[in-house]
C-alpha cells in the first residue's frame, strides 16, 4: 500500500485550541482521581488477566497520598469507597508517595473494580476521547463493596453458571 513513499506524505497535522476540562474540585470532591495502565496487564485485562500477570497484580487498587490517607483515617489495604458525580465504587488504599497529595490514581484492568464507573462522561472536543484523567472524587474509609459491586458480582457469578451449564460441567465458580 505505501510502496516507496506514504500517499499524504508523512503525516498531516492540526493545530487545536486547548480547552480546560469542565470537572473541578469543590469541598464535596476535593481531590482529581487519574487512571493508568500497568505493564503486567493490558487495557481491560480481557487478555491478561487469564495469564499467569495476575501474580503480580490481581486487583484494581486506589493509591493515595500519606497526607490524604491521614487525613481520612486510611492505611494501606484498607478498602476506601470512592465516589465522583458520575457514580460510586470501592477500592483497596495504597499509601504511596508515587502520588502528589490530592491526586488519587488508579488502574481499570479488572472490571469488578468499578473504576471507570466513577470516571466523568466528559471527552474531547477535537477527538471525542473520553476523560479518563481528571475525576473530583471523594474517599472514605469502608467496609463493604459497592451496590454497582455487588451488581456486577451476581451477574458474573449467574453468567458463569449459564456457561457451566451450557458446557455440560454444570458446576458454577470462577473459570
Amino acid at each position: 500500500m505505501h510502496v516507496g513513499e506514504f500517499v499524504r506524505g508523512k503525516g498531516r497535522f492540526y493545530i487545536t485550541e486547548y480547552v480546560a476540562t469542565p470537572e473541578k474540585v469543590n469541598s464535596r470532591f476535593p481531590l482529581i482521581l487519574t487512571t493508568g495502565r500497568i505493564l503486567s496487564q493490558y487495557n481491560v485485562g480481557a487478555q491478561t488477566r487469564r495469564t499467569e500477570n495476575s501474580q503480580w497484580y490481581d486487583e484494581d487498587r486506589l493509591e493515595l497520598h500519606p497526607h490524604d490517607a491521614e487525613e481520612r483515617g486510611v492505611a494501606t489495604g484498607d478498602w476506601v469507597g470512592i465516589s465522583s458525580r458520575a457514580g460510586e465504587t470501592v477500592l483497596r488504599a495504597v499509601v504511596t508517595e508515587r502520588v502528589q497529595p490530592g491526586i488519587v490514581y488508579t488502574t481499570f484492568h479488572f472490571p469488578e473494580s468499578g473504576a471507570n464507573v466513577i470516571t466523568t462522561e466528559n471527552s474531547d472536543w477535537a477527538t471525542n476521547c473520553p476523560e479518563y484523567k481528571v475525576t473530583a472524587v471523594q474517599i472514605v474509609k469502608v467496609q463493604q463493596p459497592s451496590a454497582w459491586q455487588r451488581r456486577f458480582h451476581e451477574q458474573n457469578e449467574q453468567q458463569l453458571g449459564l456457561l457451566h451449564a451450557g458446557s455440560g460441567s454444570g458446576r458454577a465458580g470462577s473459570v
